[in-house]
Protein backbone atom coordinates (compact mmCIF):
# COMPACT_ATOMS: atom_id res chain seq x y z
CA UNK A 1 0.00 0.00 0.00
CA UNK A 2 1.69 3.09 -1.16
CA UNK A 3 2.33 6.08 1.27
CA UNK A 4 -0.41 9.02 1.31
CA UNK A 5 1.13 11.60 -0.70
CA UNK A 6 1.18 15.53 0.12
CA UNK A 7 1.97 18.58 -2.40
CA UNK A 8 3.23 21.37 -0.10
CA UNK A 9 4.06 25.08 -1.77
CA UNK A 10 6.00 27.10 0.30
CA UNK A 11 7.12 30.89 -0.63
CA UNK A 12 9.66 32.67 1.27
CA UNK A 13 10.29 36.28 -0.03
CA UNK A 14 12.29 38.95 2.50
CA UNK A 15 13.67 35.87 5.21
CA UNK A 16 13.60 32.34 5.70
CA UNK A 17 11.37 31.61 8.21
CA UNK A 18 8.47 30.39 5.99
CA UNK A 19 10.53 28.04 4.48
CA UNK A 20 12.30 26.71 7.78
CA UNK A 21 8.31 25.92 9.47
CA UNK A 22 7.40 24.59 6.19
CA UNK A 23 10.82 22.04 6.58
CA UNK A 24 9.89 21.18 10.07
CA UNK A 25 6.03 20.40 8.83
CA UNK A 26 7.73 18.29 5.86
CA UNK A 27 10.04 16.25 8.45
CA UNK A 28 7.13 15.72 10.90
CA UNK A 29 4.49 14.61 7.74
CA UNK A 30 7.76 11.57 6.53
CA UNK A 31 7.87 10.69 9.96
CA UNK A 32 4.27 9.89 9.92
CA UNK A 33 4.20 7.59 6.93
CA UNK A 34 4.15 10.56 4.47
CA UNK A 35 5.36 11.02 1.25
CA UNK A 36 5.81 14.60 1.06
CA UNK A 37 6.74 17.16 -1.99
CA UNK A 38 8.08 20.45 -0.68
CA UNK A 39 7.48 22.59 -3.75
CA UNK A 40 9.79 26.25 -2.75
CA UNK A 41 9.25 29.27 -4.92
CA UNK A 42 12.23 31.55 -2.80
CA UNK A 43 15.78 31.90 -3.23
CA UNK A 44 17.44 28.61 -2.32
CA UNK A 45 18.61 27.99 1.07
CA UNK A 46 21.45 25.73 1.86
CA UNK A 47 20.71 22.58 3.85
CA UNK A 48 17.04 22.30 3.20
CA UNK A 49 15.80 19.90 0.45
CA UNK A 50 12.80 21.10 -1.62
CA UNK A 51 11.28 21.23 -5.01
CA UNK A 52 12.93 24.10 -6.29
CA UNK A 53 10.61 26.61 -8.06
CA UNK A 54 12.03 29.33 -10.69
CA UNK A 55 13.07 31.48 -7.52
CA UNK A 56 11.62 34.54 -6.18
CA UNK A 57 12.64 37.28 -3.49
CA UNK A 58 11.36 41.13 -3.00
CA UNK A 59 12.41 43.98 -1.29
CA UNK A 60 9.13 45.14 0.13
CA UNK A 61 6.59 41.90 0.01
CA UNK A 62 4.81 43.65 -3.02
CA UNK A 63 7.12 43.24 -6.20
CA UNK A 64 8.60 40.20 -6.98
CA UNK A 65 11.95 39.98 -8.28
CA UNK A 66 13.63 36.79 -9.82
CA UNK A 67 16.86 35.25 -9.66
CA UNK A 68 18.83 38.29 -10.50
CA UNK A 69 16.96 40.70 -8.63
CA UNK A 70 15.36 41.67 -11.92
CA UNK A 71 11.19 42.62 -11.82
CA UNK A 72 9.51 39.50 -12.90
CA UNK A 73 7.60 39.50 -16.13
CA UNK A 74 4.46 37.75 -17.84
CA UNK A 75 6.96 35.17 -19.28
CA UNK A 76 8.67 34.52 -15.90
CA UNK A 77 5.52 33.77 -14.16
CA UNK A 78 4.11 31.87 -17.28
CA UNK A 79 7.00 29.35 -16.74
CA UNK A 80 6.41 29.47 -13.23
CA UNK A 81 3.11 28.76 -13.78
CA UNK A 82 3.99 25.97 -15.93
CA UNK A 83 6.68 24.65 -13.81
CA UNK A 84 4.32 24.36 -10.66
CA UNK A 85 1.61 22.48 -12.51
CA UNK A 86 4.05 19.97 -14.28
CA UNK A 87 5.36 19.02 -10.70
CA UNK A 88 1.85 19.23 -8.80
CA UNK A 89 0.57 16.23 -11.63
CA UNK A 90 3.47 14.28 -11.41
CA UNK A 91 3.13 14.02 -7.62
CA UNK A 92 -0.64 13.36 -7.91
CA UNK A 93 -1.07 13.91 -4.34
CA UNK A 94 -3.80 13.17 -1.83
CA UNK A 95 -3.14 16.32 0.16
CA UNK A 96 -2.64 19.98 -1.25
CA UNK A 97 -0.67 21.86 1.64
CA UNK A 98 -0.52 25.18 0.91
CA UNK A 99 1.44 27.84 2.87
CA UNK A 100 -0.56 31.10 3.33
CA UNK A 101 -2.94 31.67 0.73
CA UNK A 102 -5.54 32.95 0.39
CA UNK A 103 -4.37 35.03 3.54
CA UNK A 104 -1.07 36.65 2.00
CA UNK A 105 0.94 36.19 -0.79
CA UNK A 106 -1.44 37.76 -3.38
CA UNK A 107 1.14 38.44 -5.47
CA UNK A 108 1.35 34.64 -6.10
CA UNK A 109 -2.18 34.33 -7.69
CA UNK A 110 -0.95 33.67 -11.24
CA UNK A 111 0.67 30.04 -10.05
CA UNK A 112 -1.86 29.03 -7.17
CA UNK A 113 -5.51 30.07 -8.61
CA UNK A 114 -4.74 27.23 -11.42
CA UNK A 115 -3.15 24.92 -8.93
CA UNK A 116 -6.18 25.06 -6.80
CA UNK A 117 -8.20 24.60 -10.20
CA UNK A 118 -6.38 21.51 -10.65
CA UNK A 119 -6.43 19.94 -6.93
CA UNK A 120 -10.29 21.01 -6.63
CA UNK A 121 -11.79 17.37 -6.67
CA UNK A 122 -9.16 15.60 -6.55
CA UNK A 123 -6.71 16.53 -3.36
CA UNK A 124 -7.79 17.34 0.39
CA UNK A 125 -7.11 21.07 0.15
CA UNK A 126 -5.51 22.76 3.44
CA UNK A 127 -3.90 26.00 4.01
CA UNK A 128 -1.42 26.33 6.71
CA UNK A 129 -0.49 29.27 8.35
CA UNK A 130 1.05 30.88 11.12
CA UNK A 131 -0.65 32.17 15.01
CA UNK A 132 -1.33 35.82 13.43
CA UNK A 133 -1.60 36.86 10.52
CA UNK A 134 -0.83 40.83 8.84
CA UNK A 135 -4.45 42.16 9.34
CA UNK A 136 -6.62 43.42 5.79
CA UNK A 137 -10.08 44.03 6.63
CA UNK A 138 -10.71 45.65 3.48
CA UNK A 139 -9.26 42.48 1.76
CA UNK A 140 -11.41 39.67 3.87
CA UNK A 141 -14.39 39.17 1.85
CA UNK A 142 -11.76 38.62 -1.10
CA UNK A 143 -10.11 35.78 1.34
CA UNK A 144 -13.15 34.36 2.58
CA UNK A 145 -14.66 33.98 -1.24
CA UNK A 146 -11.25 32.37 -2.16
CA UNK A 147 -10.77 30.04 0.84
CA UNK A 148 -14.79 28.85 0.79
CA UNK A 149 -14.53 27.94 -2.88
CA UNK A 150 -11.41 25.89 -2.72
CA UNK A 151 -10.37 24.97 0.65
CA UNK A 152 -11.34 22.14 3.04
CA UNK A 153 -9.22 22.90 6.36
CA UNK A 154 -7.07 25.45 7.73
CA UNK A 155 -4.13 24.51 10.04
CA UNK A 156 -3.43 27.15 12.27
CA UNK A 157 0.04 26.81 13.64
CA UNK A 158 -0.45 28.58 17.31
CA UNK A 159 -1.98 27.79 20.65
CA UNK A 160 -5.43 29.97 21.17
CA UNK A 161 -4.78 30.20 24.74
CA UNK A 162 -2.34 33.25 23.58
CA UNK A 163 -3.66 34.22 20.47
CA UNK A 164 -7.22 33.27 18.66
CA UNK A 165 -7.36 33.26 14.81
CA UNK A 166 -9.71 35.87 14.97
CA UNK A 167 -7.25 38.63 16.99
CA UNK A 168 -5.74 39.20 13.28
CA UNK A 169 -8.53 37.93 11.03
CA UNK A 170 -11.97 39.25 12.24
CA UNK A 171 -13.74 37.08 10.20
CA UNK A 172 -12.67 34.15 11.96
CA UNK A 173 -16.29 32.80 12.91
CA UNK A 174 -17.13 32.27 8.73
CA UNK A 175 -14.82 29.60 9.16
CA UNK A 176 -16.01 27.96 12.06
CA UNK A 177 -15.43 24.14 11.62
CA UNK A 178 -12.53 24.54 9.52
CA UNK A 179 -10.01 25.60 11.59
CA UNK A 180 -7.86 23.48 12.96
CA UNK A 181 -5.05 24.86 16.21
CA UNK A 182 -2.17 22.74 15.91
CA UNK A 183 -0.07 24.65 18.86
CA UNK A 184 3.47 26.20 17.46
CA UNK A 185 5.67 24.28 15.28
CA UNK A 186 8.59 23.75 17.07
CA UNK A 187 12.46 21.55 15.76
CA UNK A 188 12.78 18.78 18.08
CA UNK A 189 15.08 19.59 20.50
CA UNK A 190 18.79 19.90 20.04
CA UNK A 191 21.48 17.78 21.25
CA UNK A 192 22.50 18.22 25.05
CA UNK A 193 25.88 19.69 25.25
CA UNK A 194 26.85 23.38 26.97
CA UNK A 195 27.83 25.25 24.28
CA UNK A 196 26.86 28.82 25.05
CA UNK A 197 26.59 28.65 28.34
CA UNK A 198 26.94 31.75 30.57
CA UNK A 199 26.32 34.39 26.88
CA UNK A 200 23.86 36.24 26.00
CA UNK A 201 23.11 35.83 22.50
CA UNK A 202 21.89 38.27 20.23
CA UNK A 203 19.91 37.32 17.38
CA UNK A 204 18.42 39.16 14.14
CA UNK A 205 16.64 35.77 12.53
CA UNK A 206 17.71 34.74 8.55
CA UNK A 207 16.76 38.17 6.93
CA UNK A 208 17.98 40.92 5.30
CA UNK A 209 16.39 43.47 8.21
CA UNK A 210 17.63 43.56 11.92
CA UNK A 211 20.78 45.84 11.19
CA UNK A 212 18.72 48.25 13.81
CA UNK A 213 18.58 45.96 16.44
CA UNK A 214 22.34 44.89 16.22
CA UNK A 215 23.43 48.23 16.78
CA UNK A 216 21.75 48.63 19.46
CA UNK A 217 22.71 45.45 21.59
CA UNK A 218 26.40 46.45 20.76
CA UNK A 219 25.69 49.77 22.71
CA UNK A 220 23.47 48.36 25.13
CA UNK A 221 26.54 45.79 26.38
CA UNK A 222 28.13 48.82 28.72
CA UNK A 223 24.89 49.75 30.13
CA UNK A 224 23.41 46.38 31.17
CA UNK A 225 24.38 44.27 34.14
CA UNK A 226 24.97 42.00 31.74
CA UNK A 227 27.85 43.59 30.80
CA UNK A 228 30.80 41.27 32.14
CA UNK A 229 29.37 38.15 30.12
CA UNK A 230 30.53 37.02 26.55
CA UNK A 231 27.97 38.80 24.22
CA UNK A 232 27.47 36.40 21.06
CA UNK A 233 25.85 38.85 17.99
CA UNK A 234 24.12 36.47 14.75
CA UNK A 235 24.20 38.85 12.48
CA UNK A 236 21.92 36.22 9.99
CA UNK A 237 22.97 34.49 6.58
CA UNK A 238 21.23 37.98 4.46
CA UNK A 239 22.46 41.10 6.36
CA UNK A 240 24.29 43.13 5.02
CA UNK A 241 26.93 45.47 6.78
CA UNK A 242 28.85 42.39 9.16
CA UNK A 243 32.11 43.64 8.51
CA UNK A 244 31.24 46.97 9.63
CA UNK A 245 29.62 45.81 12.41
CA UNK A 246 32.24 43.28 13.66
CA UNK A 247 35.03 46.57 13.71
CA UNK A 248 33.02 47.78 16.52
CA UNK A 249 32.76 44.78 18.78
CA UNK A 250 35.33 44.70 21.29
CA UNK A 251 36.61 42.41 24.26
CA UNK A 252 34.27 39.78 25.08
CA UNK A 253 31.74 40.36 21.68
CA UNK A 254 31.70 37.51 19.20
CA UNK A 255 29.83 38.15 15.96
CA UNK A 256 28.94 35.89 13.49
CA UNK A 257 26.45 35.08 10.66
CA UNK A 258 25.08 31.73 11.56
CA UNK A 259 25.63 29.00 13.60
CA UNK A 260 24.48 25.46 13.47
CA UNK A 261 24.22 24.71 17.29
CA UNK A 262 22.30 28.19 17.79
CA UNK A 263 18.65 26.67 19.76
CA UNK A 264 21.27 24.50 21.87
CA UNK A 265 22.81 27.88 22.69
CA UNK A 266 19.42 29.30 23.05
CA UNK A 267 18.79 26.83 25.57
CA UNK A 268 22.07 27.26 27.37
CA UNK A 269 22.32 31.19 27.25
CA UNK A 270 21.88 33.50 30.32
CA UNK A 271 19.23 36.11 27.93
CA UNK A 272 18.47 36.09 24.11
CA UNK A 273 17.89 39.67 22.53
CA UNK A 274 16.15 39.00 18.93
CA UNK A 275 13.57 40.43 17.21
CA UNK A 276 9.96 38.57 16.87
CA UNK A 277 9.41 36.37 13.91
CA UNK A 278 7.36 33.32 14.62
CA UNK A 279 10.33 30.40 14.54
CA UNK A 280 12.80 32.59 16.76
CA UNK A 281 9.69 32.84 19.67
CA UNK A 282 9.15 29.33 19.17
CA UNK A 283 12.65 28.32 19.78
CA UNK A 284 12.88 30.75 22.60
CA UNK A 285 10.03 29.36 23.99
CA UNK A 286 11.05 25.85 23.64
CA UNK A 287 14.53 26.42 25.42
CA UNK A 288 12.53 28.61 28.39
CA UNK A 289 14.90 31.20 27.80
CA UNK A 290 14.66 34.66 29.35
CA UNK A 291 14.07 36.81 26.33
CA UNK A 292 14.07 40.63 25.21
CA UNK A 293 11.68 40.98 21.98
CA UNK A 294 12.35 43.97 19.50
CA UNK A 295 9.33 43.31 17.42
CA UNK A 296 9.68 44.13 13.54
CA UNK A 297 7.46 46.97 12.59
CA UNK A 298 9.05 48.85 9.08
CA UNK A 299 6.49 49.42 6.66
CA UNK A 300 3.18 48.96 8.90
CA UNK A 301 3.74 45.11 10.03
CA UNK A 302 2.23 44.49 13.22
CA UNK A 303 2.58 40.39 13.30
CA UNK A 304 5.36 40.44 15.40
CA UNK A 305 4.36 43.14 17.65
CA UNK A 306 1.36 41.44 18.48
CA UNK A 307 2.99 38.09 19.39
CA UNK A 308 5.58 39.60 21.25
CA UNK A 309 2.84 41.49 23.10
CA UNK A 310 0.53 38.66 23.62
CA UNK A 311 3.87 37.05 25.81
CA UNK A 312 4.63 39.58 27.71
CA UNK A 313 0.93 39.68 28.66
CA UNK A 314 1.44 36.41 30.03
CA UNK A 315 5.39 37.35 31.62
CA UNK A 316 7.05 34.72 28.98
CA UNK A 317 9.30 37.72 27.40
CA UNK A 318 10.38 41.56 27.63
CA UNK A 319 9.65 43.75 24.68
CA UNK A 320 10.82 46.83 23.28
CA UNK A 321 9.19 48.47 20.70
CA UNK A 322 11.05 48.95 17.23
CA UNK A 323 10.04 53.07 17.50
CA UNK A 324 11.46 53.64 20.86
CA UNK A 325 14.44 50.68 20.81
CA UNK A 326 17.49 52.67 21.76
CA UNK A 327 20.73 51.25 23.65
CA UNK A 328 19.06 52.89 26.99
CA UNK A 329 16.00 50.87 26.28
CA UNK A 330 17.15 47.56 25.12
CA UNK A 331 19.63 48.05 28.43
CA UNK A 332 16.21 48.19 30.83
CA UNK A 333 14.77 45.55 28.95
CA UNK A 334 18.18 43.50 29.55
CA UNK A 335 18.12 44.13 33.26
CA UNK A 336 14.05 43.12 33.70
CA UNK A 337 14.37 40.32 31.82
CA UNK A 338 18.15 38.89 33.55
CA UNK A 339 15.59 39.26 37.27
CA UNK A 340 12.84 37.85 35.65
CA UNK A 341 12.37 33.47 36.59
CA UNK A 342 12.81 31.33 33.24
CA UNK A 343 9.73 30.45 31.74
CA UNK A 344 8.12 27.88 33.24
CA UNK A 345 7.18 24.32 31.20
CA UNK A 346 4.31 23.40 29.38
CA UNK A 347 3.42 27.35 29.31
CA UNK A 348 2.73 27.04 25.12
CA UNK A 349 1.62 24.26 23.15
CA UNK A 350 4.73 23.93 21.15
CA UNK A 351 3.35 20.41 19.53
CA UNK A 352 2.32 21.70 16.05
CA UNK A 353 4.39 20.03 13.70
CA UNK A 354 3.36 15.99 14.82
CA UNK A 355 -0.41 17.74 15.67
CA UNK A 356 -0.64 19.03 11.79
CA UNK A 357 0.58 15.33 10.87
CA UNK A 358 -1.83 13.38 12.50
CA UNK A 359 -4.91 15.80 11.53
CA UNK A 360 -4.14 15.06 8.12
CA UNK A 361 -4.35 11.77 8.41
CA UNK A 362 -7.24 11.77 10.26
CA UNK A 363 -9.14 13.59 7.50
CA UNK A 364 -7.98 11.30 5.01
CA UNK A 365 -9.38 8.63 7.11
Amino acid sequence: MRKPRVFFHVQHLLGIGHLRRAAILTRALREAGFEVTLASGGMPVEGIDVLQLPPASSADLKQLLDEHGKPVDEAWKARRRDALLDAFRRCAPDVLLVELFPFGRRQLRFELLPLLDSAKGKALIVCSVRDLLQPRPAREAEVLECFEHYFDRLLVHGDPRVAGFERSFGSAARLAGRVHYTGYVAEEQAAEGDAGSDEVLVSAGGGAVGGRLLEAALQARPLCALRAKTWRILAGVNFQGLDALQARAGDGVVIERFRNDFTLRLRNCVLSVSQAGYNTVVETLQARARAVLVPFAAGGEVEQTARARLLEERGLVQVVDEAVLSPATLAAAIDRAAAAPRPAPGAVDLGGAQASAALLRKWLA
